[in-house]
């Protein structure tokens, strides 16, 4: 912990520890607030934001900036997205086939109107249509990581010296709006047409109270860690020899496709003779280490927040992302939900989209996580959902992104 001009900084190990913090309290307030849990709101968003807030009002009264020291967060993201890949069967992916296609043909879609969008409300507040652009595709599909790093370029190419300020700002509102969409449209889906899982499914993230009757060991976890780690070896490898050939992909993706190719061709190469069990996919432990990391990471994502650098844009960016939720919802209810077959599977899918829509990957899988763990699992969702959106999604902007700025 550092205290340097009026800026109060915490190491990873503080930070991780106010996330866990943060995630008890996110719990206690959707036990006491009932219509937090009603509406599938994650604990690490109910948490996060309060965080947040709490830490704006400590600045506004004192002048001091809370920071925190995030790689630990992406560890947590890392080992997330292994686990996801590590519980992906073939059968699976091969079922999850046309679904995957039809959900990334509706999102490559959404994409563009989510740029026109955001252009045209600039516009009609007569500014820049690069200003609409990170309010679109920049921002909010593409969250922090894109807007920060196309922010400079928009600066630089089109005199919007503020780029970086409206960029991060939209994408931390858009943030927000995605914790909070997923669940309400899941609940109202659900409701609406009576639906239900068709067979009951061992939870992707987090462990149910019958699923273990308390069996999970020790060796059981570190079963679980073992097999972790030995994907994000061969995810690093791999991502070190597609950066080579001059493609740049998120360590997470690379990790995820390690532990699908581990779970389906090699998994039983050596594995049970060093262990002496089978490799750990679909088992409890490795839920519950996808929950915790997941958990974790959205936590500390939200509660890092510096709400008080976004007051100036407000206005602007609130016009924007108003119309963008709009967008997102009306596109969720009437035409994903009814290209996904209009069952419980489409429902939890579309919660995970709102979490797409506005957010992040992570903000989707936590949506799709509240969800299930209130109304029951769907595998279909927990595979298709973050192939779209942690791979896909990353591709297809990169190259429309530069395509709006130069026609738009």
């Amino acid at each position: 912990m550092d205290w340097v001009n009026g800026i109060l900084r915490f190491d990873s190990f503080f930070a991780v520890t106010i996330g866990i913090l943060v995630l008890f309290v996110g719990r206690q307030l959707n036990n006491v607030f009932r219509l937090l849990k009603e509406f599938s709101i994650p604990e690490p968003v109910t948490g996060g934001i309060l965080f947040s807030v709490i830490i704006a009002i400590v600045y506004s009264v004192s002048d001091i900036a809370i920071e925190f020291d995030l790689v630990a967060r992406d560890v947590l993201l890392v080992y997330f997205f292994t686990t996801i890949g590590i519980n992906a069967s073939l059968k699976d992916l091969l079922k999850g086939g046309l679904p995957l296609v039809i959900l990334l043909a509706i999102t490559i879609g959404y994409m563009v109107v989510q740029n026109f969008t955001g252009i045209g409300v600039a516009k009609a507040f007569g500014l820049d249509s690069p200003v609409g652009m990170l309010g679109g595709s920049v921002s909010l599909i593409g969250g922090h990581g894109t807007a920060i790093a196309w922010a400079p370029r928009i600066s630089e190419g089109y005199g919007i010296s503020n780029a970086m300020e409206i960029g991060v700002a939209c994408a931390t509102f858009g943030l927000i709006l995605a914790s909070l969409m997923g669940g309400p449209i899941a609940k109202y889906l659900i409701t609406r047409y009576d639906l239900k899982p068709e067979k009951k499914e061992a939870l992707d993230v987090g462990v149910a109270d019958d699923q273990t009757n308390g069996q999970i060991t020790g060796f059981d976890f570190l079963d679980a860690i073992l097999s972790i780690h030995i994907c994000v070896i061969l995810g690093y490898i791999l991502n070190e020899s597609i950066a080579e050939m001059g493609l740049q992909l998120p360590l997470f993706v690379t990790c995820l496709f390690a532990g699908i190719v581990m779970t389906n061709i090699v998994h039983n190469i050596g594995f049970r003779r060093i262990t002496g069990t089978r490799w750990p996919a679909r088992k409890p432990a490795v839920a519950l280490i996808a929950d915790i990391a997941l958990g974790t990471f959205l936590a500390m994502s939200l509660m890092s927040m510096q709400l008080w650098t976004l007051i100036d844009l407000a206005g602007p960016i609130f016009a924007i992302l108003t119309a963008q939720f709009v967008v997102a919802v009306l596109i969720n209810i009437f035409i994903v939900f009814p290209a996904m077959g209009k069952n419980y599977d489409a429902a939890v899918i579309c919660s995970g989209f709102g979490g797409i829509s506005l957010g992040s990957t992570p903000t989707a899988m936590a949506n799709m996580s509240a969800v299930s763990q209130r109304y029951g699992n769907s595998h279909l969702a927990f595979i298709i959902v973050p192939l779209v959106c942690a791979f896909f999604i990353d591709l297809v902007n990169a190259l429309m992104i530069p395509y709006f700025l130069a026609n738009f």
